[in-house]
């Protein structure tokens, strides 16, 4: 008997004028300040959505608004004996690293700690429907990448990506094939667990070796690994990937990016160990975006980690930049490959990335 996929309204489509933008001011987690307990920056969504209004980039009624996603909705990737467990306020206390959310009575840690990243996690799912019908889309969150189907960890208490990626090849014809590019700071061991074997979906990762997670048996799942040295500079980080995004993408052809675009690669950032600037971030996700638009794949960004106060700053400006090079639009987003300004960026790109300057 075939099993039909459950009805989920996060794949319900937004309206057409809307950006492939994803946001709601419920991701955002503000309880009593324990949020200042761990040294994410627990409001940062909102600040990037915020620096895009100020911009005159888009408005509330121009950006999709995230549906949380349901227990239904996270069976798709998760067990629910581990849903089960975040019932339990000592297991979200550890997952978070907010040691005092152990004390607090589950229901308050349901509606103030799992429900903005539940939030976030129906934002990555709708957004990965979003990219391929529109080309690209961001979720302004998400990017859970330490958290499996059976474990959650390092402030991840949701599988969104693996969700995101086993949403689309359950549910949209013609995904079959989906590439991660994780270039946070951190190994995504989360969905490396959850693709191990999964022959569909080529895991590229570029972080920092030493240190949290240091998951060697995760490792295995990774089919380009970019091991980076503490205090990396812009110039030879550029380089690495630039050279290993082409080259995955060139040894597989996806239907679907899933971009991990960290921003705890920052210099100064007290957990990543890099040193990458401002705008060697920018110019990271260019590198990215040119890649995946020249070839027309479309791409799902995620913002991950980053924990600094100007982080939201470098995401806002990261964006921007993108809309101002043509590698997002509106238009183009709504209007698809048949528009002359779309063929017009794709051989741009495509030019560019010959000659590609990594200054």
């Amino acid at each position: 008997m075939t099993q039909w996929p459950h009805r989920t309204e996060l794949y319900e489509d937004p309206p057409s004028a809307c950006w492939p933008i994803v946001y709601s001011p419920d991701y955002n987690i503000t309880f009593m300040g324990l949020e200042k307990l761990h040294p994410f920056d627990a409001g940062k969504w909102g600040k990037v959505i915020n620096f895009l209004k100020e911009e005159k980039l888009i408005a509330d009624d121009l950006i999709v608004q995230a549906r949380e996603a349901t227990d239904e909705d996270l069976l798709v990737a998760h067990t629910r004996r581990y849903l089960n467990k975040l019932k339990w306020s000592f297991v979200v206390a550890t997952i978070t690293e907010i040691p005092p959310v152990a004390f607090l009575p589950n229901f308050v840690v349901q509606r103030k700690v799992l429900k903005p990243l539940r939030t976030q996690t129906g934002g990555t799912i709708m957004a990965g429907k979003l990219a391929v019908d529109r080309g690209w889309a961001i979720n302004v969150g998400g990017g859970f990448h330490h958290c499996s189907s059976d474990k959650g960890g390092g402030f991840c208490a949701y599988a969104d990506i693996t969700l995101a990626i086993k949403f689309l090849f359950e549910r949209v014809q013609g995904v079959s094939k989906a590439t991660i590019i994780d270039l946070d700071a951190h190994q995504g061991n989360g969905h490396e667990r959850d693709f191990m074997d999964d022959h569909r979906v080529y895991i590229m990762d570029a972080y920092n070796r030493y240190i949290y997670p240091g998951d060697g048996f995760a490792k295995r799942a990774i089919k380009r690994k970019v091991e980076l040295e503490w205090g990396t500079e812009d110039t030879e980080y550029l380089q690495k990937v630039h050279t290993h995004v082409e080259g995955a993408l060139n040894e597989l052809k996806p239907d679907i990016i899933v971009y991990n675009a960290g921003t705890d690669i920052l210099d100064g950032d007290p957990l990543g160990g890099l040193a990458i600037s401002p705008q060697g971030i920018v110019k990271r996700d260019e590198v990215v975006f040119k890649a995946a638009r020249s070839r027309r794949i479309p791409i799902l960004m995620v913002t991950s980690g980053g924990y600094q106060k100007r982080t939201a700053r470098i995401i806002a400006d990261s964006i921007l930049n993108l809309h101002n090079l043509g590698l997002i639009d509106k238009d183009l987003a709504t209007s698809g490959a048949g528009n002359p300004k779309v063929e017009q960026m794709i051989r741009d790109s495509a030019k560019d990335l010959t000659n590609l300057s990594l200054q």
